[in-house]
């Protein structure tokens, strides 16, 4: 009776987990199911193969931002000028 109510009016998405900026994992409140976003931005099935693939990419992700963030600090006081 849960996947009925969303073959008529379709999954209602709730966010469980931000990969990147743009790339998150879905869970349909009605039937459980879990999606992601794809390569081209489309909301698909979560696969095994795919929840592999977020993990990294998410690793991936949160190691550059800390990266960039510490090395910000660095730059801003070596461009600080006083007269």
């Amino acid at each position: 009776m849960k996947n009925i109510h969303c073959k008529m009016f379709g999954h209602d998405f709730r966010i469980t987990r931000k990969v990147t900026n743009h790339v998150k994992e879905y869970k349909c409140k009605k039937c459980k199911k879990q999606f992601t976003t794809n390569v081209n931005g489309n909301i698909v099935e979560l696969t095994t193969k795919s929840k592999e693939i977020n993990d990294v990419l998410q690793l991936v992700h949160t190691k550059r931002t800390k990266s960039r963030a510490s090395g910000n600090q660095s730059i801003e006081n070596l461009l600080v000028f006083s007269h």
